[in-house]
């Protein structure tokens, strides 16, 4: 009981109100700060260091991640678009992604570009509509909120089913 209490302690040592995202709480770990000073031709950042990624940064990750991404929904909103109106299209469109995966969205794009003018017409809606997406109705706020809310919710369950799991708390049943 006292480990599991001390674990609670401790994680309650790490969270700290970090004043410049108002109530939102954020890790920091006071007895580590970075006490060098920075010298005037380097560039300085309070943030954290992620080893591991090459010359892309984990944000460069992700934006190619959300990119692949929003090739897919616009694959969808055109062939949504293009039941409706154009059935012949629509089953072009639908062959395609039959034989052709669109996890790549560059190579998805290039790919139906070359296969036939037709196609080449679907490859430049579904670019125009991936833009239009990307730049206007992607509600970019929204995702930071559940980024933070899915964050934080999952390291509070796994840690409240860590300290359930490792406290030894006797209950009713086990007397």
């Amino acid at each position: 009981m006292e480990s599991s209490s001390s674990l609670l302690l401790h994680h309650s040592y790490l969270s700290y109100l970090n004043p410049k995202f108002g109530k939102r709480p954020s890790l920091s770990y006071p007895l580590m700060r970075n006490s060098r000073k920075c010298k005037p031709t380097r560039i300085c950042s309070n943030k954290m260091y992620v080893p591991g990624f090459g010359e892309a940064s984990p944000e460069a990750k992700a934006a190619k991640h959300l990119h692949d991404f929003f090739t897919y929904v616009a694959v969808r909103i055109v062939s949504a678009q293009l039941e409706s109106y154009n059935p012949e299209a629509y089953m072009e469109l639908r062959e395609f992604l039959e034989t052709n995966s669109a996890s790549d969205g560059d190579k998805f794009c290039a790919a139906l570009m070359r296969r036939s003018s037709r196609h080449m017409n679907l490859a430049l809606r579904i670019l125009e509509v991936r833009s239009a997406y990307c730049k206007n109705d992607f509600e970019w706020d929204n995702l930071q909120r559940l980024a933070f809310k899915n964050v934080d919710g999952s390291n509070t369950k796994l840690m409240r089913e860590y300290v359930l799991e490792t406290s030894h708390v006797e209950t009713d049943s086990d007397k």
